[in-house]
């Protein structure tokens, strides 16, 4: 019988050669023990040059190379989507990343694919293999998979998308995966409820290797197992795995990935690996693991396992694996070499894309004039009346949050008048555009913003609505870590342009501390976030229409006492009106001093000023109508020419918005003034329930009045 030579002048038998496990041939096998290798000398490589302080930071994927791989082997690159987390490596080589482009992020390079230096090794991200740039939080990636595989399924439903073909596949699934003590976060389970609610192609590899950096499951987890925890999920195939066995972990991982593919529902891997390395290199296990649970879990190292299946099933040879293992230390000397060789990113390079570098919502371009039309209504009608433009002029917008739609059951639609959102913002807008565009989400808000990021990563637009801004704060991961974030930290790669809706403030009497809360202060310090703040119908529909067709996240601030006031009130300013962000207005002209303000205080600083005229003060009101970016040349301006500055806003006094104006009215404008700067604004206190109360809490006009009195004195 002759033999089939191999590559170091070894020879196996050709029926051992023909033979396959899992319908793995040799050369299949060979090529996942040579990428679960790579993947532990990458880590090795890495930990070398933290100890020569070439790196500055390591945390490794050892012990998870076999599931890794397995799965790898049968997703795929730029056709399939992958949210990862920092151990998958293995995954990351399988599905094409180098060597080079690992270290490349290790050292900080400026070519850098995965982030251009911006963030910490193994926080995977690629464009052209559809790995979206991932974080540092865990378990925020599940909701945004989730948000990803419903992009997926718009694409799909939504015939009058433009191109729409190119932006789907048919089978596609979408990957995420996390380690079993970030199965413990909320977020975890709120995208597991709605792939399930949604039957999505969503497969979940959750990587157990019993310890959430020093805390073992047992204390994660409740029984000790996720298995038992999540089989109850209707739809959700859930496999168990050895994920140090590579022949179990592809078994299992095609069982699950074809059932997505299958389009039969999401599907679980939970996968038992060891973690024969510290948590990172800021970590040392033997603080809390003994030697003998140590050595237990380096008998199921992978890789050993994995060599002694293919010794023992005579697919290769001592001699073999020990040439590999020499063949992939050169190739990863040489990436290393070339790695800290290759140039950093420029000084000047800091501060680009925390927004879009090609569309500015701040230019001239934004500038349209109005084309009125109809009588004067109220803000929610502005509001609604553009929602349901924009979404006739672009399929890619859909609409969620709580209560949003009309009615989630659409066969009542024909005989119950619709919900529409608490304020009947958007009411109508599902009769008009079907359930597919316009929808309810459940009750947690993170689930909203989450899935929105994921939407829009792949160009759908959304606009989704907090229902208060007093609940937005579950959320506040999703806003802050990673919608605000997504495109710097991926150095431009990979952006979110999104609309968050909201309903903010009080003076409604009855709202108490839940219902009457002005925050926006909070969301001026998220930089990558754009902030607007419109007082009247006009400029509701105007800025409205700017943050649906900019290129950046927004934070969208809906006064409820604006909503239906009769002194904001306006004509539709047509289909194409739009307001520049960070161009301020003024609403009432004077030249002894300046009141800057913003939503429910502008009406509220007009009358104050009126008063204050009957006195022979003449003050200036400037709406500044968007925070993120503010109009500084406008501020500059009424300064220099009134030289007294008042800054009233809703929010509370310490900390508010108020305070960064003012200091820097301060700092650069000093020698105009002629009185310190002053300010008007909410007590430090959350807002009472009791009208009497709350009037005292909360800015008046009054108080502005008193401030105009004060300063025109001094």
């Amino acid at each position: 019988m002759k033999a089939t030579a191999v590559s170091n002048g070894t020879t196996v038998k050709p029926a051992l050669a023909e033979k396959t496990f899992e319908g793995l041939t040799r050369e299949d096998l060979m090529r996942a023990y040579r990428t679960m290798v790579l993947s532990r000398k990458i880590d090795d490589k890495e930990i070398q040059l933290k100890n020569q302080s070439l790196i500055f930071f390591q945390i490794s994927g050892a012990g998870h190379e076999a599931v890794l791989t397995a799965a790898g082997m049968q997703l795929k690159a730029g056709h399939d989507w992958f949210y990862p987390y920092y151990r998958d490596r293995a995954l990351c080589l399988s599905l094409g990343m180098t060597p080079l482009e690992m270290l490349l992020s290790a050292v900080g390079a400026k070519d850098d694919p995965n982030s251009g230096g911006r963030q910490m090794p193994s926080h995977w991200g690629h464009k052209p293999l559809n790995i979206v740039s991932q974080s540092s939080p865990t378990g925020t990636q599940c909701l945004q998979a989730i948000g990803c595989a419903e992009g997926g399924r718009l694409y799909e439903q939504i015939s009058d998308i433009s191109g729409r073909e190119t932006k789907f596949q048919k089978d596609e699934v979408v990957y995420v995966s996390i380690g079993e003590g970030t199965s413990s976060e909320g977020e975890f389970w709120e995208s597991l409820n709605q792939a399930c609610i949604g039957k999505l192609p969503v497969v979940y590899l959750v990587e157990d290797n019993g310890y959430a950096i020093s805390v073992p499951v047992e204390v994660q987890t409740a029984g000790g197992d996720l298995s038992k925890l999540v089989a109850s999920f209707p739809g959700l195939l859930v496999q168990t795995v050895d994920g140090t066995d590579f022949l179990a972990s592809y078994r299992a991982a095609r069982e699950a990935i074809a059932y997505a593919r299958a389009r039969k529902g999401p599907a679980l891997l939970h996968a038992k690996v060891v973690r024969p390395y510290s948590h990172s290199l800021s970590d040392d296990e033997k603080l809390y693991k003994t030697k003998d649970e140590r050595a237990e879990e380096a008998k199921r190292d992978p890789i050993a396992r994995m060599a002694r299946f293919l010794t023992a099933e005579g697919l290769t040879t001592e001699a073999e694996l020990e040439t590999l293992l020499k063949e992939i230390e050169q190739e990863i000397n040489a990436a290393a070499d070339a790695a800290i060789k290759a140039e950093k990113p420029a000084p000047e390079t800091a501060t680009l894309y925390v927004y879009s570098p090609d569309v500015d919502p701040a230019s001239p371009a934004f500038a349209t004039d109005p084309a009125p039309e109809g009588k004067p209504d109220t803000m929610v009608s502005a509001i609604n009346r553009t929602l349901k433009d924009e979404m006739a002029r672009d399929p890619r917008i859909v609409l969620f949050g709580e209560d949003v739609a009309d009615a989630s059951r659409e066969d009542a639609l024909g005989s119950v008048p619709g919900k529409g959102g608490v304020f009947k913002v958007t009411h109508g807008l599902q009769r008009a555009f079907g359930g597919t565009r316009v929808f309810n989400s459940p009750l947690a808000e993170a689930n909203i913003v989450g899935r929105a990021i994921g939407m829009a990563t792949r160009g759908i637009k959304p606009v989704v609505e907090i229902q208060f801004f007093d609940y937005i704060w579950p959320a506040m991961m999703q806003l802050r870590d990673e919608m605000s974030m997504l495109r710097y930290r991926s150095n431009n790669a990979f952006s979110c342009p999104l609309v968050v809706r909201t309903a903010i403030g009080g003076y409604l009497r009855g709202g108490a501390p839940y219902h009457s809360q002005s925050g926006e202060s909070i969301f001026a310090h998220c930089p990558g976030i754009r902030v607007v703040f419109p007082s009247n119908a006009q400029d509701a529909a105007g800025l409205l229409r700017t943050a649906i067709r900019c290129d950046d996240p927004v934070m969208y601030l809906e006064h409820k006492h604006l909503y239906r006031q009769t002194y904001n009130k306006g004509e539709y300013p047509g289909a194409d009106y739009m307001v520049p962000f960070g161009k301020a207005v003024t609403r009432r002209e004077g030249t002894d001093l300046v009141v800057i303000t913003y939503g429910a205080l502008v009406q509220r600083s007009i009358l104050a000023a009126q008063q204050a005229e009957k006195d022979g003060i003449s003050a200036r009101v400037i709406d500044l109508r968007s925070i993120v970016p503010y109009d500084w040349d406008g501020i500059a301006a009424a300064v220099t020419a009134t030289n007294r500055v008042i800054i009233a806003h809703e929010d509370q006094l310490t900390c508010g918005f108020g305070a960064e104006l003012a200091a820097r009215i301060g700092e650069e404008l000093f020698e105009y003034l002629d009185a310190p700067v002053k300010r008007v604004a909410a007590l430090d206190t959350p807002v009472a329930y009791c009208p009497d109360l709350e009037e005292v809490i909360l800015p008046q006009s009054a108080d502005v009045l008193r401030a105009i009195q004060e300063l025109a004195r001094y």
